[in-house]
């Protein structure tokens, strides 16, 4: 026996809930309702449902916000938007968006069926792409996540095993190595993917940036605050905070961030009301947390508060069998964007590559290979188009630290410790080019 189609009644009306729900239980349909949109959304990460009929207006959110949320994580989603208040501009508005339909209030029943009807036709179709897509283990959303090496298939297992479970993960790894797109893919595979993750760098803000930035400040708080402004936290309802950099926030940072993860609660800048957020906290460092917390630099209770799950993303040198996947997926990229035809790469070339370290690592190679294809003669990717071409490319025995802080000292020496120029030179802004000058412990000539 088939199974039944679902239907999911998405209307802020009790009186339009039941009728529909009367009407499509006759009809021989399995049904459910939702008041609002954020009930509806946080019963599909629970239930799917074959087709969705949500009110555009609602309390809160409305029906095509709820649309566009539903749409991004799952694109061939049914959904129908109902409306007491017609015009082609929201008919229009609701099609581009990705609606199936759109329908008028009050309903005339035998319409209304036959709409349903039609849009059952598309769910056996839906139904055979599903069972494709369990065969393969699913990142949605996330691009390049790419590897075969069975270092990165660890990876996609941890992110696998972590995703359902509403845990604090702590990635760490080289610069470079695509710790953000791990957390894209723990959220885009989480039962939190209908709602939104905030990512906040944190090595790029200032102590009192970073606290309006996480808290929200209130009207008056500080000069240049005239309007009140949500914080991450506040944003992150639902969904996901993602901390990048967490290893270079401030001790007293750390003291409000630890109350906040325990209380999942805080105050904005120059406010006095209590505000609640029911997020999942995921942050990454590139610095050996750990070893910080022995030598005091970072609070002990803390890190046991966000290392409950560690993902170590390895550099590229690790995982060498995966650079011929990548420089594929990155030629098709950047051919794409200069509407040119993929080009090869030449033997040697790749070669090359293949033996080289790759200290910058994933955001090396692909800044190398779109230069390659700016520079090169547009027929493929030459071994005198990479920039390593006159470089050795033996690995050495200094670590990325070392090589950092020597690549750092020599710009400053070259600009004359001019912090604005150099951080331009070193793409970096300034906050976060004075805490590497600190952490070397550098210092200019006297």
């Amino acid at each position: 026996m088939a199974k039944k189609i679902s239907i999911l009644i998405v209307d802020d009306e009790e009186s339009v809930r039941d009728s529909l729900y009367n009407w499509f239980i006759e009809d021989g349909y399995q049904v459910e309702c939702a008041e609002n949109a954020k009930t509806a959304l946080t019963m599909l990460q629970s239930e799917s449902y074959h087709i969705i009929l949500a009110d555009i207006k609602m309390p809160g959110m409305d029906g095509l916000e709820m649309l566009k949320r539903i749409k991004s994580l799952k694109s061939d989603a049914i959904v129908i938007i109902m409306t007491a208040f017609a015009t082609v501009d929201t008919a229009v508005q609701a099609l581009k968006d990705g609606a199936f339909d759109y329908v008028t209030k009050p309903f005339d029943p035998d319409d209304l069926s036959h709409l349903i009807r039609n849009a059952s036709k598309q769910i056996s179709l839906i139904e055979e792409n599903e069972i494709l897509k369990e065969k393969v283990i699913s990142l949605e959303n996330v691009e390049d996540m790419i590897g075969q090496s069975e270092a990165m298939q660890e990876v996609f297992r941890e992110i696998e095993s972590v995703a359902q479970s509403n845990a604090s993960v702590i990635i760490t790894g080289e610069s470079g190595t695509g710790k953000e797109l791990v957390a894209k893919a723990i959220h885009a595979n989480s039962p939190r993917k209908f709602f939104p993750m905030v990512s906040v760098h944190c090595g790029a803000l200032t102590e009192s940036l970073l606290e309006s930035e996480l808290f929200g400040h209130e009207k008056g708080a500080f000069t240049g605050a005239i309007y009140n402004r949500k914080g991450r936290f506040e944003m992150a309802d639902s969904g996901t905070i993602f901390l990048d950099e967490i290893a270079t926030i401030s001790p007293k940072m750390q003291v409000e961030l630890l109350r906040v993860l325990e209380t999942k609660s805080f105050v904005r800048v120059g406010g006095n009301k209590e505000i609640s957020s029911d997020f999942r906290v995921l942050c990454a460092t590139n610095r050996d947390l750990k070893s910080m917390v022995e030598k005091g630099l970072f609070r002990e209770d803390l890190f046991y508060r966000l290392n409950v799950v560690n993902i170590n993303v390895p550099p590229l040198r690790d995982r060498v069998e995966d650079i011929p996947l990548l420089i594929e997926y990155f030629i098709k990229k950047y051919c794409a964007s200069m509407n040119r035809p993929p080009i090869p790469v030449e033997p040697s070339a790749l070669q090359r590559m293949e033996s080289y370290a790759f200290p910058g690592n994933i955001r090396e190679l692909e800044n190398m290979i779109e230069r390659a294809i700016v520079v090169g003669n547009g027929k493929k990717i030459m071994l005198k188009d990479l920039p390593l071409a006159k470089e050795s490319v033996k690995p050495t025995f200094e670590s990325l630290d070392d090589l950092g802080k020597k690549h750092i000292l020599a710009i400053l020496t070259k600009y004359s410790w001019n912090i604005t120029v150099s951080a331009k030179a070193l793409k970096l802004d300034r906050v976060t080019l004075y805490n590497k000058i600190k952490k070397y412990g550098l210092t200019p000539p006297k």
